[in-house]
């Protein structure tokens, strides 16, 4: 018996564009599994997903039409359980072995036959049977009604479908769209089966208005793509008709000239493939007077409303040519052209009318409107948030800037949420902070602080820009410690996937300000100024703040295992909880190149040792009198420290931190002498002392980079 490849299409009515792909991947993916569990897949199955706004299909190599007979042992019972005390079967035994089908016609034969076999303890009957493989008819039919209901479906539809029963009635079908085809290919021959109250066939539907034919017969699995593209007018696969799109716009965007490019934007790119089965790419252009309005609202309005590609010149400036994916070809596209340019009309005029309409209010005739908006029922409104970000504001600049710097920063926090009460942001919500700085321009403030309000959101997501002055840096770190201090305050933490307030994001977002800016902040203390701000609205300041550290630190140990370093690299640096996140990125390099060296491995585990020692004692004085130094191995440690832990700690107080740890890797020799020819605990009470001290007083210095232990295997 050969193998045949397999096709099975779902036709639907449009399916939900932003989930297409997922759901196309979801479908294949799932369906070769669960063919693949009953056997009915080969090693050399290839899986291809297609997803089209009308479709979700799946085309599987290597499919046999009968999953091979498969042995199976099956544990019965222990024998004690099964035999009596001739040997002969208990009725428990008999009763399992009905059950399974086993003939019974000569009992004797029938128990002779079972293995027996140890089990833990005891010894145990084993039943040997012959399992019959699946028929693709039967595992085709599971393996589908598996594939929907595992779907990512984001909201569930329910429609009715008539019964073809003898009775006339209606049937409720749940699904993510009314389903109206399906189609079964074993090569040629159709699998019958059944699913969503539709018989599967060998025929489906092209594009609703180019189809050559209707509807598209499938000669067989194999022609399914080729069949769609050309009796169809379909291209079936979700990465070639999006690859299709790329290099149309791309053509297009030469066409035109000028060094222009479509703006880049994957996620609009995937959503417009899921929105067209034969993508048709137009150029179309919109009156140049609305270039006077930012480009980014005129940007934001063709993309999120219109689902068209905004062309960008060579220098990166916004033109009035903009390119439409058009699902039908026509041979004359004017008709579609002047639709188009017709309906963004309205939005850009929109956008014109909103920014000319809130440049006649300052930003900051706008801060008493801030009172009005709640940001949260229990930490008030914007009004009070700005106050309290102006706070934490005024705290941090005059460490990193002086008098200066804290009132540039004081003044663009003021200003930083004035832009939610415009007409603009309240439109587009993603403008917000971009819409700021046009408008703080426009009421004649510096760049700095122009920057700054924009620049307060940054980081936005991950591999976001920084704010591009200290002025930013200041507020940003201001008002994500204030998002994260109050949110932890009142109780409302990330549980799982759910961060509803992306307190992850933010914390991500003041550690990179914090490590990329090298800034001079103790990282305790900063969280702990900001809880006063609060006032009563936090009740436990301390535990918050020390819950909110413990939750920086989890996140940096992510953010540093995901940019390569070790998970034990970072549990030794992480391990001394550093103030100044700025050093983590030497300390991590300082145990790195430490832990290369031959003389890492002995060390570690050292010290490990040392700190199971000192861990059984209490506040051990790293003081050692030399009077008391007996051994010659502890002498020798002894003088080596002397040497070479001034030399480590002057290179470790400069900031040298591989030098220092390389430095104290020459320690390797005496420490290993030391335990080997030493008693820590000596039965002198002077001797254990001292000899703890000396112990302590080695530990402090090899582990002011990071805890070494943590290096030992």
């Amino acid at each position: 018996m050969t193998t045949q490849n397999l096709l099975v299409e779902l036709f639907v009515e449009e399916l939900p564009p932003k989930a297409l792909k997922k759901l196309g991947d979801a479908f294949a993916s799932v369906l070769a599994e669960q063919l693949k569990a009953q056997g009915l897949t080969s090693a050399e199955s290839v899986v291809t997903a297609y997803a089209s706004p009308r479709r979700l299909a799946a085309h599987i190599s290597h499919v046999w039409l009968k999953a091979a007979d498969k042995a199976v042992q099956q544990k019965l019972m222990p024998i004690s359980v099964g035999l009596d005390a001739s040997g002969k079967a208990t009725p428990a035994l008999i009763k399992k072995l009905q059950a399974l089908g086993a003939d019974l016609s000569d009992p004797l034969a029938a128990v002779a036959a079972l293995k027996r076999a140890p089990d833990g303890k005891s010894q145990a009957l084993f039943y040997d049977s012959l399992m019959t493989g699946a028929t693709l008819d039967t595992g085709l039919q599971k393996a589908l009604e598996e594939a929907i209901a595992k779907l990512p479906i984001p909201k569930v539809m329910s429609y009715q479908l008539e019964t073809d029963c003898a009775l006339p009635g209606w049937s409720s079908v749940n699904f993510v769209r009314p389903a109206h085809g399906l189609v079964a290919l074993h090569g040629s021959t159709v699998v019958p089966i059944k699913v969503l109250g539709l018989k599967a066939g060998n025929t489906t539907h092209g594009h609703r208005f180019e189809a050559a034919v209707d509807p598209v017969l499938l000669k067989d699995a194999d022609s399914y793509a080729a069949t769609l593209a050309q009796d169809g007018a379909v291209i079936a696969s979700f990465t070639e008709r999006k690859a299709e799109i790329a290099g149309q716009l791309a053509r297009a965007a030469v066409k035109v000239g000028g060094g222009c490019t479509p703006v880049d934007d994957e996620a609009l790119l995937d959503e417009v493939t899921a929105l067209v089965e034969r993508p048709n790419v137009l150029v179309c252009e919109f009156e140049k007077e609305f270039l006077d309005v930012p480009q980014e609202c005129l940007i934001l309005t063709m993309k999120a409303n219109q689902k068209y590609f905004p062309l960008l010149d060579a220098q990166g400036k916004l033109t009035n040519k903009f390119l439409v994916v058009s699902n039908i070809s026509p041979l004359d596209a004017s008709a579609v052209i002047g639709g188009n340019e017709r309906v963004v009309r309205p939005r850009l005029a929109d956008a014109k009318f909103f920014f000319d309409q809130d440049r006649k209010k300052t930003l900051a005739s706008r801060v008493a409107g801030l009172d009005k908006v709640v940001y949260h029922s229990k930490l008030g409104t914007q009004g009070e948030r700005v106050d309290r970000v102006r706070a934490i504001a005024k705290a941090v600049g005059p460490q990193l800037g002086g008098a200066a710097l804290a009132r540039q920063a004081d003044q663009a926090a003021q200003l930083a949420k004035t832009d939610l009460v415009t007409d603009m942001v309240g439109e587009f919500p993603e403008l917000q902070g971009i819409m700021g700085r046009y408008y703080a321009l426009n009421d004649g403030l510096s760049a700095d602080v122009a920057d700054a309000i924009e620049d307060h959101y940054k980081p936005r997501f991950a591999g976001d820009e920084l704010p591009r002055n200290m002025s930013g840096v200041v507020v940003a770190l201001a008002d994500k410690l204030e998002t994260l201090v109050g949110m932890f305050g009142i109780g409302n933490l990330p549980t799982g996937d759910k961060d509803p307030f992306a307190l992850r994001r933010h914390a991500l977002g003041v550690i990179r300000m914090l490590i990329e800016k090298d800034l001079p902040l103790a990282l305790d203390a900063l969280v702990a100024s900001v809880a006063p701000v609060f006032d009563d609205k936090i009740t436990d300041a301390s535990g918050t703040s020390a819950a909110l550290t413990d939750f920086i630190y989890e996140r940096l140990a992510g953010s540093l295992r995901e940019q390569g370093y070790s998970a034990q690299e970072v549990e030794a640096v992480l391990a001394l909880r550093p103030q100044r996140l700025g050093e983590v990125p030497k300390r991590l390099a300082a145990v790195r190149a430490f832990a290369a060296l031959p003389e890492a491995p002995a060390l570690a585990t050292a010290n490990k040792r040392i700190a199971n020692i000192l861990k059984k004692t209490q506040d051990v004085d790293p003081h050692v009198s030399e009077l008391l130094l007996q051994e010659p191995a502890e002498i020798a440690l002894y003088a080596a420290m002397k040497k070479l832990a001034p030399k480590a700690n002057a290179q470790f107080e400069a900031g040298h931190y591989t030098a220092s740890l390389q430095t104290l890797a020459a320690l390797r020799a005496p420490v290993d002498a030391f335990f080997d020819g030493v008693m820590v605990n000596a039965e002198a009470l002077d001797l254990r002392l001292n000899r703890q001290g000396l112990l302590k007083s080695l530990h402090d210095a090899m582990n002011r980079v990071a805890d070494l232990s943590r290096l030992a295997a």
